[in-house]
C-alpha cells in the first residue's frame, strides 16, 4: 500500500469512453506509468433508427491502440450498462484479469461462455473491503454500496498521485433488503486521510431530497397483490433483485405461485438464488405449463419487458404474439420500473395494447411501485461530505446532471475551479495539486450488428436508414466485349413512392445506359479490347443515380450489378471480369 501512495511525478490520465452525456456504456479508463486499468465495460441499447444493430459500445479506438498497457479491470456491479460490453472488449482485447463482485461475475461468466471468450481473461470475485493490486500502479479497494442490484461497490483507486474515489451507482439505503448496509464508515476514513478526487453518480442530480429505500415500494406491490381479481403479471429490470425478491417475498405471503418467463430474468434469479440473495421455497416458482392449471387468483407471472422491448416476453404479449399466454380481461399488470431515457414511447405503446386487451395495468411514479437505485441530491451530499475529495468529477449521467452535480459539489465547498465536466474521449489529467482536461482521443460509438459477426460503421447505418426511408432500387444489365447491352436490363423497386410506372422506368434506364456506354466507351475501352470495367461499371452507375433522383423525386439506395459475356480473358482481366459478377457496392443516390 505504501507503494501506492508514493509520490511520483507521473500524472494520473482518466479517460471516460462512455457513461457521459447519456445513460448507457459506462467505460472508463485509468493510465499512469505506462498501465491501463478499466473500470467496468458498459453497453447501451439501440434506437428505432440503427436497423439491424445488437447492441450499442464505446469507441473502442484508443484500447485497441493501447492494449499493450492494460492490465485488468475492475467491475462495479452486474447491470448490463456496466458488464454488457465486456464479451465484446475481449473479442478484440486482452484483459488479462478481472476482478468485481460475487453476482456480476456469475452473470458475466455465463456471458463469456455463451460468447466463446471465456479462456480470454481470469475472472476473481471479491468481497467488501477486499484490496486488489492490479499492475504496479494500482491498488483497488471494494467498498460496499447500496444501488437497485444486489452486490455493488464503490471503489477507491489508490494511486501513486493519491486516493481516486469511484462511487460507482449507487443511493444511501439504510434498510437494504439484503442487510448489506452501505459502508460509511469506510468512506469517512478515506475522507479523513485525504480524497484526492472523488468520480460520483450524477443519474438523479436534479432531483431534491433523499432517494426512497427500496423498502419504499413494498407497500405499493402488497396492495396490487391484495387488489388483484385474477392473475397477476409483474415486469421489473431483469437486474433488479432486490425488486425480485421482494415480489417473491410477496408472492408466498398472497399464497400465488410464480412462473418465471424472459431468459434475462431467469438467469438473474437463478444465480442470485445460487449465491444467496434471493431466498424461497422451491415450489413456489413453476413452469408455465404448471401455473396454467392453478386457479387465476393463485397465478403470478413475472417478465421481462419492463422498457418496452421489442422482443421481450411481455412485448410479445401484447402484441398476441406470444405462444403460451393470451390476456384476459381479469389480468392485473404490473410496471415495476419507470422507462429509460428513449423507451418511453414503446412503453406507452405496450401499455395501450395491454389495456386495449381488457387488462388493468398499474404504471406510473405515483402509485408506489417503483425507485429509482440512484442518489438523489441529499444522497449526492452525503457523498460528498463524507469522502472531502480537494477535486471532483461529476459521471455517469446527461450535460444537465453533470452541470447540476457540479453546482451541489461547490454548495458544499469544492471550488469550482477543482471540478471538470468532461465529455467521454475527454482526457483528465490528475496530480497531487491540480486537475485538468488535456487532450482527446477517439470517441463515440460502434454498433454491433445482429449478426454479432462485426460493427457497423457509419456509412452502413445510413445506407439502412436510406433504405428504410425511401427504399431501394436494383439494375441489373449485361454487356458484350464491345460495349453493347445483351438484353433489357432489368429493374426492381421496392419500397418506393413513385407515379413512373415500371415499364417507363426501364426504358429510362436502358437508354441512359446505353448513351453513357456509347459516350463514353472509347475513355475505358484502350484498342477496343483491353476495358477498364471497374471504371466503366462507376460510369454507368453514376448515370443511374443521376435518372433516379430526376425521376423518382427521392433518394432510394441504388445496387447495380453488371455482367459481361467476354468469355477470353488475360489473368488480370479475368479477375476484373469475376469481380464485375459480384454485386456492387451499395451506393447511395
Amino acid at each position: 500500500m505504501t507503494k501506492a501512495h508514493a509520490q511520483t511525478n507521473a500524472a494520473l490520465k482518466i479517460i471516460p469512453l462512455g457513461g457521459l452525456h447519456e445513460i448507457g456504456k459506462n467505460t472508463c479508463v485509468f493510465e499512469i506509468n505506462d498501465e491501463i486499468l478499466l473500470l467496468d465495460a458498459g453497453l447501451a441499447f439501440p434506437t428505432e433508427a440503427m436497423h439491424g444493430v445488437q447492441v450499442v459500445l464505446p469507441d473502442l479506438t484508443y484500447l485497441r491502440e493501447n492494449r499493450h498497457k492494460i492490465k485488468g479491470m475492475i467491475i462495479t456491479h452486474g447491470h448490463e450498462d456496466h458488464i454488457g460490453g465486456i464479451p465484446f472488449h475481449l473479442q478484440q482485447l486482452d484483459i488479462p484479469i478481472m476482478y468485481g463482485p460475487r453476482l456480476a461475475i456469475a452473470l458475466l461468466q455465463a456471458k463469456l461462455e455463451e460468447a466463446g471468450v471465456a479462456n480470454r481473461t481470469q475472472l476473481h470475485p471479491v468481497g467488501p473491503r477486499d484490496f486488489v493490486r492490479i499492475g504496479s500502479s494500482f491498488l483497488v479497494e471494494f467498498i460496499r454500496n447500496t444501488h437497485s442490484i444486489a452486490d455493488s461497490f464503490t471503489v477507491a483507486l489508490h494511486t501513486p498521485v493519491g486516493v481516486v474515489i469511484h462511487t460507482g451507482d449507487f443511493k444511501m439505503d439504510h434498510t437494504p433488503i439484503d442487510g448489506e448496509r452501505f459502508d460509511l464508515q469506510r468512506l469517512a476514513e478515506h475522507g479523513e486521510k485525504g480524497v484526492l478526487c472523488l468520480m460520483s453518480d450524477s443519474t438523479n442530480a436534479e432531483l431534491a431530497g433523499f432517494t426512497p429505500s427500496e423498502r419504499a415500494v413494498i407497500p405499493g406491490l402488497d396492495r396490487a397483490f391484495t387488489e388483484a381479481p385474477g392473475r397477476l403479471l409483474i415486469t421489473t429490470f431483469a437486474s433488479s433483485v432486490h425488486r425480485v425478491n421482494i415480489i417473491l417475498q410477496l408472492a408466498q405471503k398472497h399464497k400465488r405461485k410464480v412462473s418465471v418467463l424472459g431468459r434475462s430474468m431467469l438467469n438473474v434469479i437463478a444465480h442470485a438464488r445460487t449465491l444467496g440473495y434471493i431466498q424461497c421455497p422451491d415450489d413456489l416458482l413453476q413452469p408455465m405449463h404448471v401455473i396454467r392449471h392453478l386457479p387465476d387468483d393463485q397465478v403470478v407471472i413475472l417478465t421481462t419487458g419492463s422498457q418496452g422491448e421489442p422482443l421481450s416476453a411481455l412485448t410479445r404479449i401484447a402484441n398476441r404474439e406470444h405462444k403460451e399466454i393470451q390476456i384476459r380481461p381479469t389480468d392485473t399488470v404490473v410496471f415495476s420500473a419507470n422507462p429509460i431515457p428513449g423507451n418511453t414511447i414503446a412503453v406507452v405503446n405496450t401499455i395501450d395494447k395491454l389495456m386495449a386487451q381488457g387488462a388493468k395495468v398499474i404504471y406510473g411514479k405515483e402509485r408506489g411501485i417503483h425507485v429509482s437505485g440512484h442518489g438523489s441530491q441529499e444522497d449526492q451530499k452525503l457523498m460528498l461530505a463524507l469522502t472531502k475529495p480537494k477535486f471532483f468529477v461529476p459521471i455517469h449521467g446527461e450535460h444537465r446532471m453533470l452541470v447540476k452535480h457540479s453546482e451541489t459539489a461547490q454548495a458544499l465547498g469544492v471550488p469550482a475551479e477543482n471540478i471538470v465536466i468532461v465529455d467521454n474521449g475527454d482526457v483528465i489529467e490528475l496530480t497531487p495539486d491540480r486537475i485538468q482536461v488535456v487532450g482527446r482521443v477517439k470517441a463515440g460509438i460502434e454498433l454491433v450488428d445482429t449478426s454479432g459477426d462485426g460493427v457497423v460503421d457509419g456509412k452502413v447505418l445510413k445506407e439502412r436508414q436510406r433504405l428504410a426511408d425511401e427504399g431501394v432500387v436494383t439494375v441489373a444489365a449485361t454487356l458484350d466485349g464491345q460495349g453493347q447491352l445483351v438484353a433489357i436490363p432489368e429493374v426492381h423497386v421496392r419500397g418506393v413512392v413513385t407515379a413512373v410506372e415500371l415499364g417507363v422506368l426501364r426504358r429510362l434506364v436502358q437508354d441512359t445506359l446505353a448513351q453513357t456506354v456509347r459516350e463514353r466507351w472509347s475513355e475505358f475501352a484502350v484498342n477496343g479490347t483491353d476495358v477498364d470495367w471497374t471504371g466503366l461499371r462507376e460510369a454507368m452507375e453514376a448515370a443511374l443515380q443521376r435518372l433516379i433522383r430526376r425521376e423518382l423525386k427521392s433518394h432510394p439506395l441504388l445496387i447495380f450489378l453488371l455482367q459481361t459475356t467476354v468469355s477470353t480473358a488475360s489473368p488480370s482481366e479475368e479477375v476484373n471480369r469475376r469481380t464485375r459478377k459480384r454485386r456492387s457496392e451499395v451506393a447511395t443516390v
